[in-house]
């Protein structure tokens, strides 16, 4: 199975240690499903780690592990097709990352992405939904 997360995704696993993102994460490490992402998106998880809001609660440690992670264990697209449509455009690349990749699910917390409820073939579904797919 494989699956591309939103990048609120790992950050909600970082703030919390319980919930469905977090047991997401903790399914990707053990090797439950491959888990896709592209350059770009580890460079916005980068990017949203330095935010005043969420300094205090996630260690630069923590952070560079997941990071190192990523870059070790998930397929990593180097190159994504320009012009994907999303409806937000920053989330183009998660889109493109889900077409190129044939991913089976792209899993996401935000609400114009889950209206979109297919990309290609890949379900657009909640982090609820995709723990209780994992946990079956």
């Amino acid at each position: 199975m494989r699956a591309v997360l939103d990048t609120n995704i790992f950050v909600s696993a970082m703030l919390s240690t319980l919930g469905p993102p977090a047991r997401i994460i903790d399914a990707w490490q053990a090797g439950r499903f491959e888990l896709v992402t592209s350059a770009a998106q580890i460079d916005e998880f980068k990017r949203s780690l330095r935010y005043d809001r969420l300094r205090p609660y996630v260690s630069r440690s923590a952070a560079g592990r997941i990071v190192n992670g990523l870059r070790a264990r998930a397929v990593v697209l180097k190159r994504l097709r320009i012009g994907v449509e999303a409806p937000d455009p920053g989330d183009a690349h998660l889109v493109a990352t889900a077409l190129a990749s044939g991913a089976d699910f792209l899993v996401t917390g935000d609400e114009a992405l889950l209206a979109m409820k297919r990309v290609g073939t890949t379900r657009v579904i909640s982090a609820r939904d995709f723990a209780a797919t994992l946990a079956r």
